[in-house]
Formats: structure tokens, C-alpha cells, sequence
């Protein structure tokens, strides 16, 4: 069930990156600073899960503010960073780049969550990372300012992913990405403040549909995160790049080439092996154990 939710995040979070790149540049009108496309991110996201509590009424706990606002802040900015990746280099290479999270986010585990990474999932995570390389083909001049922002969004990503493993054990989902988007969009709002730009309808329209689509994301990742050590569910973030190729060519008739192939073979490969030995070991572990006879009691 957690490897399921991950995937249907992945699907949604690279439909707003689609819609992340058109706010950006001039497919709806005017390019818009990637604070404004964050902000329309966090309010309609907002908006969204406000309406689903309102529905829900859920009972809430008292949130842990400090590491909420910690984990909102890295959110916050691996968002902004991506945005601007997105408008600024293809969107494969800033798709690929910033996807390196789940390496960031294994290896983090480690010492912040005290998890134990066998040999499987470091294979595993190095086979992706290898496919995740060749997609930003870095001889080919990918490193560029934009490639950096794609990078900075990754570290940020993965330390974000630290933050909600911690919570997720003791708060419930929604209440996760209530408070998270509250605090997001405080941030969000001081951002677009200082940089605003009055969206068109189009831009209003796109804005709308990447803020739902990212609070449809965020709880099924979070569903995840709760339901699976972050070590195993992060690759599997690693998907978001093959549906955002199949996006790309449907939408903006950009057909992967043979490098793209490869290199999403090999990201599919990296988490196709690791959701394999993780069944394995689950089922070696609910597995009954054998019978063993009572040794002989010795008489009194």
C-alpha cells in the first residue's frame, strides 16, 4: 500500500511540474517569478484541504510547531527552487536533477532516524542514481544556474522528507498537511508580496489546478511516509520522472531519446529491485514459523 501511494504521488507531482513550467514561462502569459507560482501552489492547496477538513472534521492532536515549521521551510524552499528550475532548463533535466532527493533522503535516514540500509537498498538507490545521472547528462552543459536550483531542490526535498517521517508517526495525515500549508503559504505570501504579478485568467486557472493537484500529492505521500521506512518508499520517487517524459509527450510532443531511455530504464530497474526484496523480506517475515518439538523434560 505504501509503494501504491508513493506512485499516485509521483503521477500528481508531475502534473504540477507541467503546469509549474507553463506559469513560468509565456504559455499562459507573462512568465511568472516563481515566488507568485509557489504562492498560487500553497493557497489553492490551502484552500483544498481546508475544504476536505470542513467535510472531515477530524480530531486533531497538539502539533509539534517547531519541527512543522522546520519541515515547512525546507518544503517551502525546495518548491521555490523547483519552480525556477523549471523555467529556466528543460524540464526532464530539472525533473531528473532534483529527484536525486531520494538518495539525500536514504542516506539522512541513517543518522537522523536511526534506520539500518542493508546492501539491497544501497543497490538498489545507486542504480537509480546512475539512471537519474544519465538523464541530466552533465556533458552536455546541463550544469547551469537552473540545474542548480534543481539540485538545491533536492537537498531540500530529502531533508523534508527527514522532518516527516518524524512526524508522521505522531500526527495524523491531514492534520500533517494542514499545518504544513499553513505555514507554507505564510511563507509563500512574503514572497509573492515582494515579487507580485498580476496572474491572467489562464495563469489563475493553472495556479488552481497545480494547488489541488499538489494537495492530492502530499496526502498520498504522506500516506506513504507513514506506512514504510523513508529508506524504502523514497525511490520510488524516482517515477516522477517517467511520467513527466509521458506528459512532455503528449502534451508538448517531446519524445525521450535513446539517453532519456536508458537512463529511465535504469531508474525504473533501481525501484523495480528494491520493491522486489522488500516483498521478500516481508513475506519471510510473516511467514509461520516451522515446527519445532518440545525438548524431552527430564524427569524429576
Amino acid at each position: 500500500m505504501a509503494v501504491a501511494f508513493m506512485l499516485v504521488a509521483t503521477l500528481f507531482i508531475a502534473a504540477t511540474m507541467l503546469l509549474a513550467k507553463a506559469l513560468g514561462t509565456d504559455a499562459l502569459g507573462p512568465g511568472l517569478p516563481p515566488f507568485m507560482v509557489t504562492f498560487g501552489r500553497f493557497l489553492f492547496a490551502w484552500l483544498a484541504i481546508t475544504a476536505c477538513l470542513a467535510a472531515v472534521r477530524p480530531r486533531f492532536t497538539p502539533p509539534d510547531l517547531r519541527t512543522h515549521a522546520l519541515r515547512s521551510a525546507f518544503g517551502f524552499t525546495g518548491v521555490t527552487l523547483m519552480f525556477a528550475a523549471a523555467a529556466a532548463i528543460p524540464l526532464s533535466d530539472a525533473t531528473a536533477i532534483s529527484f536525486l532527493n531520494p538518495v539525500f533522503a536514504m542516506m539522512l535516514a541513517i543518522p537522523l532516524l536511526g534506520e539500518r540500509v542493508g546492501r539491497w537498498r544501497w543497490l538498489a538507490a545507486g542504480i537509480a542514481l546512475i539512471g537519474a545521472l544519465v538523464l541530466t547528462r552533465p556533458g552536455e552543459g546541463t550544469v547551469e544556474v537552473g540545474a542548480l536550483f534543481a539540485l538545491g531542490a533536492a537537498l531540500a526535498y530529502g531533508v523534508e522528507v527527514i522532518l516527516i517521517k518524524r512526524l508522521s508517526g505522531r500526527e495524523r495525515p491531514l492534520q500533517l498537511l494542514f499545518v504544513n500549508n499553513c505555514f507554507g503559504l505564510a511563507f509563500a505570501a512574503v514572497g509573492a508580496a515582494a515579487t507580485w504579478q498580476t496572474p491572467t485568467p489562464a495563469q489563475w486557472g493553472a495556479m488552481v489546478a497545480l494547488g489541488s493537484l499538489m494537495a492530492c500529492a502530499q496526502f498520498c505521500f504522506v500516506n506513504a511516509m507513514a506506512r514504510a521506512d523513508a529508506s524504502f518508499v523514497s525511490p520510488f520517487v524516482y517515477m516522477t520522472l517517467v511520467f513527466a517524459g509521458v506528459y512532455d509527450a503528449a502534451i508538448f510532443g517531446v519524445i525521450p531519446n535513446a539517453i532519456g531511455s536508458v537512463g529511465a530504464s535504469l531508474v525504473i530497474a533501481g525501484a523495480g529491485l528494491l520493491a522486489w526484496r522488500e516483498g521478500r523480506l516481508r513475506q519471510a517475515a510473516s511467514a509461520p514459523a516451522p515446527f519445532q518439538p518440545l525438548p524431552p523434560r527430564r524427569p524429576d
